[in-house]
C-alpha cells in the first residue's frame, strides 16, 4: 500500500469529520437541496436504484455465470416462505412463527417478507424464477406489512418486549430495505404505508431522542449507529425527505472519527482506534462481528450514495481502506478470521472462513470505488486471499450479486498481483482493545489480554457460554497450510475446558453458566437495576472488565513484547465491597503475572507469581492443541539430563515436541525454567450445545493436547519460563541447548529476556522503582524492546502498558549515544555510564515510541 501504517485510519479525525458533516447538518436543517445542481428527487430516485442493485444486482451483473447459484438460492428462499405465508396458522403470518409474545418470531417474519420482496427485485438472469416483476407477490408482501403492523407492531404500547435491538435494528433495517425495493408498488397500492411505518420506526427508537438519533445514549454507537441511519436514510429515500437523510448521514459520519479516547465524542468508547483496533459495547475487543458489520454498513452505505451528491469526496473510502489495512487485516490468517476479536461469536459454528466472506465482500466493494494503487492493492489483497485460503470462499454467500460478479473478475485479472496488505514479517500491538498478533510467513500468534480498560471476554443470549478465562492471555497459534477448522473455531472451544485454554492460568473449580445459574440467559432483578440489558448487566454480566491497568506492550518492527498483571473482574470486586445483590454469583480468578517476548522462530513466555490466594490448586496451560480421532500424533523430547522421553507424563523436560503427522504439523515447546510440565493426550467427545445454547446438539470427538504445570492447593506462588517453537523440528529444539535464549528476570516486578542471536533484549517492569535488564534501566512500570545493529547502535521502542503514565525513563548502559531518529515525544541525553531515554506516554494510550541511537 501507498500509505503507512496509521496513515489510511487516521484519514478523518474529528476535525475533517466535522468539515464533511457540516453541510450535511445545513441540509438537514433546510440548506440547499443538493449538491453539484441535483435535484432532491433526482438523487432520492439514484439512491433508491443503487440500494436495489446492491441487494438484487443487474441486469447485467445477473446475466453471467457466476451469481446463478445466488440467483437461485433468492428465488428458492422467496418461495419457501410463501408457502410458510399460504400455511399460516392462527396468529401467524409464516407457518412455526407464532407471533404476539416472541421478538425473534416478529423479526423472522419481517425478514421473510424482504426475502420475497427481493425476488422480485432480483433480475432473472438465465435462470428465470417467475417472481421477478411480480406485482401480485410484492402486494402480499405489502399485504403482510399492513397485517403485521395493525395486529402486532403498530401498537406501540404492546411491542417492545425482549431484546431492544429487535425493535430498534432488527424489525428498522428488514422493513426499510422492503420500502426501497418495493417503493414503486407501494406508491400505487398502498401509498401511505410507508409513511405509517416510518412513524412508526420513529416511535420505536426509544433509545433515541424525539424519533431520531441521540448520540449520546449508549445504544446508538458504532455498528448499531451504522444500522440505525443506513436504516434512516432509506426511510428518508423513499418518503422524500432530504432532511432525513441529511440528518442520517451526518449522524453516521461521527462513526467514522477515529477514537481519540482521552477526547470522547459524546462519551463513546466504540469504534476504530488509531492503532487499528475496534471496540463495541465499550469495552470489547470485536473486529471480527461488530467490526466487520460495520465495515459491511459503510461500504454499502458509499455504494448507495453513489452518484447522489451527498458525499463529494473519497475521504469515507480511504477510512473504510484504512480499516481494512490497520484493522483487518493483520487478524485474516490465510483466510481465516481470528477468534480473539469475536466476542460472544467465537461460539458460534460459522466461523473463522465464513467470517471473511463479510470482508471480503466490503474489500471488493472498495477496490471499485478506491483509485490507482489503492485499487491494485485492494484487489490484490482479495486474490492473496483466496490463494492462501484452506477453504475455498463461496461468493454466494456475499449479500450483492453484484460482488460476486466483481469478485469473479478480479480473480480473473492477471494484471493484478496477489499480495497481502502486511509484511509477512508483522508485528502488532492492539492496545487500544488488548490484543497482539505475531504473523511469520509458517506461523501467526494471537494473544487475548484484559485489563480496567477491556473487557476479560463477552458472553450474552445464550451465546459463549464458558467463556471466563477468554482475556486471560489465551492464545491461538495458527501454523500455515493448515484447515484452521480442524486446530480451532467452535471445536476447540467444545472440546478444551474452558480452564485448559491455551496459555490461561485458571483455578481447578467448578463453574456455572449464567443460565445454570440464574434460568434465564441473564441475571434479572430490576430492583438492583438487572434488566436484560441494563448497564448493570453489561457491566457485571456480559462483559465484565478486570481490575488491574497493566496490559500492553511494545513494538519495534516485527518483533514486539507483551505484557499482562491477571487480576479479579469487576464483578468480584464488587461482591467484595457489598455492592452486589447476595444471590448474585461471583468467581475469583488465580493469580500470574505474565509477558510475552514474540521473536522470529519463538514466542517466549514468562509467568511469576503463579499460584492462588484462597488456596485453590491451579494449571498454567502452555498450549493445547486439537486433533481428529483418525489423525497420527507423536510427542518426543527429551529431559533436562539428556534422556530421550516419548508419550505423556510428567517430567523435567528441556524440550518436548508435538506432531500431527496427518496435518504435517508440529509446534514445539522449550522449557526453559520452572516445575516439570505435566503432558496429556485425551480423546474427549462434547456437544456444541455446551457453548451456546442454539447451537445443534452436535457431538464433537477430539483428541485433546495439552501441556501444562500443575499446582496443588495451598503450593506457595511459583514461577516458570518457556517458548513456543512453531513448526519445530527435534533437531532445532535440540539446538537450544546452546542457550539462545536468556532469561534475564522473572519475577512480579520484572521481566525479561535476552536472544543472543538476535541481539534483542526485551522486559516488562511491572512495578514502581527502579529496574535492571541487561543493558536496560527503567524507572516503574514500562515495556522495552531494545536491537543492537551490527554497526554498534541500537533501536529501542518504550510503551506504558497502563496508559497511565505521564513520562517513562530508560537508560542504555554503555557506550554514550546520540539520536539518529526518534519519534516525537522522545528526548535522548547522555548520562554517566549510558544514555536516557525519557518518552512522553502522557495521552498516548499504550502506544510504542521508537528511537534509533549511534
Amino acid at each position: 500500500m501507498p500509505l503507512s501504517r496509521r496513515a489510511l485510519i487516521s484519514t478523518l479525525p474529528s476535525a475533517a469529520l466535522a468539515a464533511v458533516a457540516l453541510p450535511l447538518r445545513a441540509r438537514a436543517a433546510g440548506g440547499p437541496a443538493a449538491a453539484g445542481g441535483t435535484t432532491a428527487g433526482a438523487a432520492h430516485t439514484r439512491l433508491i436504484d443503487n440500494t436495489v442493485a446492491v441487494f438484487a444486482g443487474t441486469r447485467e451483473t445477473n446475466a453471467r455465470p457466476e451469481p446463478r447459484a445466488k440467483l437461485a438460492a433468492i428465488a428458492a428462499t422467496a418461495r419457501s416462505r410463501l408457502t410458510a405465508m399460504d400455511h399460516a396458522g392462527q396468529g401467524e403470518l409464516f407457518q412455526g412463527l407464532a407471533l404476539g409474545t416472541s421478538d425473534p418470531n416478529l423479526v423472522s417474519s419481517f425478514q421473510y417478507l424482504y426475502e420475497i420482496a427481493l425476488a422480485t427485485r432480483t433480475p432473472d438472469g438465465g435462470t428465470p424464477s417467475g417472481l421477478y416483476g411480480d406485482t401480485g407477490v410484492q402486494r402480499r408482501v405489502i399485504d403482510g406489512l399492513i397485517w403485521l403492523h395493525e395486529h402486532y407492531y403498530g401498537d406501540q404500547s404492546k411491542g417492545y418486549y425482549g431484546n431492544w435491538f429487535t425493535w430498534e435494528i432488527g424489525i428498522s433495517t428488514h422493513v426499510s430495505k422492503v420500502l426501497a425495493l418495493l417503493a414503486d408498488e407501494l406508491a400505487a397500492y398502498r401509498p401511505d404505508l410507508a409513511a405509517t411505518y416510518v412513524a412508526s420506526m420513529d416511535a420505536y427508537l426509544r433509545n433515541g431522542k424525539d424519533g431520531d438519533v441521540d448520540l449520546d445514549s449508549r445504544f446508538h454507537t458504532g455498528a448499531n449507529l451504522a444500522d440505525i441511519t443506513t436504516n434512516r436514510v432509506l426511510q428518508g429515500a423513499v418518503l422524500g425527505d432530504d432532511a432525513r437523510i441529511a440528518k442520517a448521514l451526518a449522524d453516521q459520519l461521527t462513526i467514522l472519527a477515529t477514537i481519540d479516547p482521552y477526547e470522547l465524542r459524546h462519551g463513546v468508547t466504540d469504534g476504530f482506534y488509531a492503532d487499528g483496533s475496534f471496540i463495541q459495547h465499550a469495552s470489547v475487543a470485536y473486529t471480527g462481528s461488530y467490526g466487520k458489520g460495520l465495515l459491511t454498513r459503510v461500504v454499502q452505505s458509499v455504494k448507495m450514495l453513489d452518484g447522489t451528491g451527498y458525499t463529494t469526496d473519497d475521504q469515507l473510502v480511504r477510512v473504510a481502506q484504512g480499516w481494512v489495512v490497520d484493522g483487518f487485516a493483520p487478524l485474516l490468517f490465510e483466510g481465516w478470521l481470528m477468534e480473539i476479536v469475536k466476542g460472544r461469536g467465537v461460539s458460534r459454528p460459522a466461523t473463522g472462513y465464513a467470517d471473511a466472506a463479510e470482508v471480503v465482500e466490503a474489500v471488493v466493494g472498495l477496490s471499485a470505488h478506491a483509485t490507482g494503487a489503492d485499487a491494485t492493492a485492494l484487489k490484490g489483497y482479495v486474490a492473496y486471499l483466496r490463494q492462501t485460503s484452506k477453504a475455498t470462499l463461496d461468493p454466494s454467500a456475499f449479500v450483492s450479486p453484484v460482488s460476486i460478479t466483481a469478485y469473479a473478475d478480479i480473480l480473473a485479472d492477471s494484471s493484478v498481483p496477489a499480495g497481502d496488505l502486511g509484511p509477512a514479517e508483522h508485528h502488532v500491538a492492539f492496545n487500544a482493545m488488548d490484543r497482539t498478533v505475531h504473523r511469520r510467513p509458517g506461523y501467526a500468534f494471537a494473544l487475548a489480554r484484559s485489563s480496567s480498560r477491556i473487557s476479560r471476554y463477552e458472553y450474552m443470549s445464550g451465546e459463549n457460554l464458558m467463556p471466563w478465562f477468554q482475556g486471560d492471555g489465551a492464545h491461538h497459534l495458527y501454523l500455515s497450510g493448515q484447515d484452521q477448522t480442524q486446530a480451532f473455531g467452535v471445536d476447540y472451544l467444545t472440546a478444551v475446558p474452558p480452564h485448559r485454554l491455551a496459555g490461561v492460568t485458571a483455578p481447578v473449580e467448578t463453574r456455572r453458566t449464567v443460565p445454570e445459574l440464574y434460568g434465564t440467559p441473564w441475571y434479572d432483578n430490576p430492583e438492583r437495576g438487572f434488566t436484560s440489558s441494563s448497564e448493570s448487566q453489561n457491566t457485571y454480566v456480559y462483559f465484565p472488565r478486570s481490575t488491574h491497568p497493566f496490559s500492553g506492550g511494545a513494538a519495534l518492527g516485527p518483533y514486539g513484547v507483551a505484557g499482562f498483571v491477571q487480576s479479579d473482574d469487576v464483578a468480584y470486586a464488587a461482591k467484595q465491597a457489598g455492592d452486589l445483590p447476595e444471590d448474585f454469583v461471583v468467581y475469583r480468578d488465580a493469580d500470574a503475572t505474565k509477558s510475552w517476548f514474540l521473536f522470529d522462530d519463538e514466542i517466549v513466555v514468562l509467568a511469576a507469581g503463579v499460584g492462588d490466594a484462597a488456596g485453590r490448586p491451579v494449571t498454567t496451560t502452555l498450549d493445547t492443541r486439537i486433533a481428529a480421532p483418525s489423525d497420527t500424533l507423536t510427542l518426543t523430547g527429551r529431559r533436562r539430563g539428556g534422556a530421550h522421553w516419548s508419550g505423556t507424563g510428567t517430567a523435567p523436560l528441556a524440550w518436548l515436541r508435538y506432531a500431527n503427522a496427518t496435518r504435517a504439523a508440529s509446534v514445539g515447546y522449550v522449557f526453559l525454567d520452572g516445575p516439570p510440565p505435566t503432558v496429556t493426550l485425551d480423546t474427549v467427545t462434547r456437544s456444541r450445545r455446551a457453548v451456546r445454547l442454539a447451537n445443534p446438539d452436535t457431538p464433537v470427538t477430539k483428541q485433546l493436547f495439552a501441556v501444562t504445570v500443575e499446582r496443588a492447593a495451598d503450593a506457595p506462588h511459583t514461577s516458570m519460563a518457556y517458548a513456543l517453537v512453531p513448526n519445530a523440528t527435534e533437531r532445532q529444539l535440540g539446538g537450544y541447548a546452546r542457550h539462545p535464549l536468556a532469561v534475564l528476570a522473572n519475577t512480579t516486578r520484572l521481566q525479561a529476556v535476552a536472544h543472543r542471536d538476535l541481539r534483542i533484549t526485551a522486559l516488562n517492569a511491572f512495578a514502581p522503582g527502579g529496574h535492571h535488564a541487561g543493558r536496560l534501566s527503567v524507572r516503574g512500570p514500562a515495556s522495552v524492546i531494545l536491537r543492537e545493529t551490527h554497526d554498534g547502535g541500537v533501536a529501542v521502542a518504550v510503551s506504558d502498558p497502563t496508559t497511565e503514565r505521564d513520562t517513562v525513563s530508560v537508560v542504555i548502559r554503555g557506550r554514550r549515544m546520540r539520536a539518529v531518529a526518534a519519534d516525537d515525544g522522545v528526548r535522548v541525553s547522555r548520562v554517566p555510564g549510558g544514555t536516557r531515554i525519557v518518552v512522553t506516554t502522557r495521552r498516548a494510550y499504550g502506544r510504542s515510541f521508537t528511537a534509533t541511537l549511534r
